[in-house]
C-alpha cells in the first residue's frame, strides 16, 4: 500500500486566497460597490502586497460571479439586474421566515432579552435619525434572529446569499413614512417573538423583506430590457 507522507502541503494557504477573502468583504461589506473599478494600485498599498496575488485573486472572485473582467480596462464589481435582485430577496424572504418558526421553538430567556435590548437601540437611534447605528442594530437583531434558529446550514445559506446585497438592504429606506414602517414591523416582530409565534413572526418577515424590493432595486440603479443589464445614468 502507497504511504501517503503527512508532509505534502494540501492545507497550505496561498496569498491570493488571503486576498480574495479580503477583497470579497469588502465587497459584502457595501466599502466596494456594484459596478464600482477594483483601483489595483490602492489594494496592493492597503494590502501591503505586490499586484501578481491581487490580479490572482480578481480572478477567483470573477469566477464566484462577484467582479466582472473588462477588456484591458482591469475589473469592476458585479452588477446586480432587477431579476436576480428580486429573485435573491425572495431566497433571502424564505430563508428568514424559516429562522423565524425555528427561533420561536428554540430562542432562550437571555437571546430574546438581548433582541429586545438592540430593538431598544434602533428605536432609539431612529428617533435621533443615527442612521450608522440604526443600520447596524437592524442588521444584528435579523442576524440574532437566525442565529437563535439554531440551524447552521440555513445560516450558511444565508450569509451567503445576503453578502452582495447586505449594506443597501438595510440603509434602503426612501421616505420618512417608509422608514417608520420598517420600525413598526420590528416593534411587532419583537412582540411575536415574545409569544413565540412562530407563524406570525414568519408571515410578517416575509413582508417586511419583500417590501424592500423596489427601494434596493432603485438604489442599484438597474433595469431590465430583454435580458440585459443597463446602468442607470
Amino acid at each position: 500500500m502507497n504511504r501517503i507522507e503527512p508532509s505534502i502541503g494540501i492545507s497550505r494557504r496561498y496569498l491570493h486566497d488571503e486576498v480574495a477573502d479580503r477583497m470579497r468583504e469588502l465587497i459584502n461589506e457595501g466599502e466596494l460597490e456594484p459596478r464600482a473599478r477594483v483601483n489595483e494600485s490602492e489594494l496592493t498599498e492597503r494590502f501591503g502586497i505586490s499586484r501578481t496575488p491581487l490580479r490572482e485573486a480578481i480572478k477567483i472572485l470573477a469566477t464566484e460571479g462577484l467582479l466582472e473582467l473588462l477588456p484591458n480596462r482591469g475589473a469592476r464589481v458585479a452588477s446586480i439586474s432587477r431579476t436576480e435582485l428580486e429573485e435573491m430577496i425572495e431566497v433571502v424572504a424564505g430563508l428568514e421566515a424559516t429562522a423565524c418558526e425555528l427561533a420561536c421553538r428554540s430562542i432562550s430567556e437571555d437571546e430574546l432579552g438581548t433582541i429586545e435590548a438592540m430593538h431598544r437601540e434602533m428605536v432609539a437611534a431612529w428617533q435621533a435619525r443615527d442612521e450608522a447605528n440604526y443600520f447596524r442594530l437592524n442588521r444584528e437583531i435579523h442576524e440574532a434572529i437566525m442565529l437563535a434558529s439554531r440551524n447552521a446550514k440555513l445560516r450558511s445559506l444565508y450569509l451567503g446569499l445576503t453578502g452582495r446585497i447586505q449594506r443597501s438592504r438595510y440603509s434602503a429606506h426612501q421616505t420618512e413614512a417608509q422608514w417608520a414602517q420598517a420600525v413598526e414591523e420590528h416593534e411587532q416582530m419583537v412582540v411575536l417573538l415574545r409569544a413565540r409565534d412562530g407563524d406570525g413572526l414568519a408571515a410578517l418577515m416575509r413582508r417586511h423583506i419583500r417590501s424592500k424590493k423596489p427601494v434596493i432595486a432603485a438604489m442599484y440603479g438597474e433595469e431590465e430590457d430583454g435580458g440585459a443589464r443597463l446602468t442607470a445614468p
